[in-house]
């Protein structure tokens, strides 16, 4: 049964690693701002999320119970991000920050 937990905590730290990545790339590589609140609010929550997830596996079949912390912080993690994010776009949206032309979607009157 070891070694089921541990692949299963491999692959939550992959999963979660990957999607991290995949959020930082867009953070870096995406042209606009509105195309770049994508990576950090979708991708790399996944991400931690997943990495989190693998710590709470772990360290509750170390323990043999189950760990509420790590239940605690995905669930602040996944209600504060689209919370950040929406606020940052809102932002954006009050200062009327330039987008790109072929960003869908049209906030407000240019």
């Amino acid at each position: 049964m070891d070694t089921l937990v541990e692949f299963l905590v491999s692959a939550a730290i992959l999963v979660g690693g990957v999607f991290a990545l995949v959020g930082s790339f867009g953070l870096a590589r995406l042209p606009d701002f509105y195309l770049r609140l994508h990576g950090p609010t979708k991708a790399s929550t996944l991400g931690v999320g997943g990495t989190i997830f693998a710590s709470l596996l772990f360290f509750s079949w170390q323990e043999q119970s189950l760990r509420l912390q790590e239940l605690l912080i995905v669930l602040f993690l996944f209600i504060t991000a689209p919370v950040s994010a929406h606020m940052l776009a809102k932002a954006a949206m009050h200062r009327q920050l330039r987008r790109r032309e072929d960003t869908r979607g049209r906030p407000w009157k240019q």
